[in-house]
């Protein structure tokens, strides 16, 4: 069985998986042309489109959104204060890590506003299509609603990497620890010290255990989704994996990901795993 062939014991009737290094493709398996719907991943998605929108001035990080005293890096960072899927605020802005559909919603309603779009329009037109992304549509909440494919993610990821929609520095704050020094919980992992989030990506910091396993290195970041989904990219691995099922997150994958994800960075990393 090959790596990436590990996916078809997860118990999914579809699961599609690949591995970039740098920007050659070193493996696939399964079909990465069929559309699933990514759940959270979405949330990488919107970001990139919110970060877009602040630089062409339609909004500012630093605008006031939510709750008294957040801002839309607030949001873009899970530090707003609201409850992961309700308008009730659990914690003052700045204080935890509270990740929370509820801000990407409030989020995309802003920028949907302060551009004059709707948010999936403004989306398809600053992201997906720039990227030609174009099996991918956004089919309801900006949080979780995204439909893809392996093959649209990568290029996604590949964006993120090598940026040509935002400017170089907007890029390297949005893969930087926003509020860095807050503790929270990263769903499915538990209570995290130090719980780094960027403006949309999840950074693996020093969070342990993490879904991405115990050899991705501190500025590791990406994204799980509840539709039994993940994208990660290691820089300094030099690596990005994608994988998309469609089976519902759950132990399973808590026993399955780790692992799965410390035998792709041995097998095709060009660097020592760590």
């Amino acid at each position: 069985m090959t790596v990436l062939g590990a996916i078809d014991g997860w118990g999914a009737s579809f699961a599609a998986a690949a591995v970039v290094r740098g920007s050659s493709p070193v493996a696939t398996h399964g079909d990465g042309s069929r559309v699933v719907r990514v759940a959270s991943i979405t949330k990488l998605l919107t970001a990139w489109a919110a970060l877009i929108a602040v630089e062409e001035g339609a909004t500012t990080l630093d605008t006031p959104l939510g709750p008294p005293g957040s801002t839309v890096r607030h949001l873009l960072a899970h530090a707003g204060g609201y409850d992961f899927d309700s308008d009730a605020v659990l914690a003052a802005p700045g204080t935890r890590r509270i990740y929370s559909n509820t801000g990407y919603e409030l989020l995309a309603r802003h920028i949907g506003d302060a551009t004059g779009f709707e948010f999936a329009d403004y989306m398809a037109e600053a992201v997906l299509a720039p990227l030609g992304m174009g099996s991918s549509e956004l089919r309801g909440s900006a949080a979780r609603d995204l439909w893809s494919d392996v093959e649209d993610l990568l290029r996604f990821a590949a964006e993120t990497r090598a940026p040509t929609l935002l400017h170089p520095s907007t890029v390297a704050t949005a893969l930087a620890p926003a509020f860095a020094e807050l503790d929270g919980v990263l769903p499915g992992w538990g209570p995290q010290r130090r719980c780094w989030w960027g403006l949309g990506p999840e950074l693996k910091g020093d969070k342990d255990p993490h879904w991405s396993g115990s050899t991705a290195s501190p500025n590791t970041y990406g994204h799980f989704g509840g539709s039994g989904t993940f994208l990660w990219v290691d820089p300094a691995a030099d690596l990005t994996c994608v994988v998309l099922t469609d089976r519902e997150f759950g132990d399973w994958a808590v026993r399955a990901w780790p692992g799965f994800s410390e035998r792709v960075r041995s097998t095709y990393s060009a660097a020592p795993p760590g």
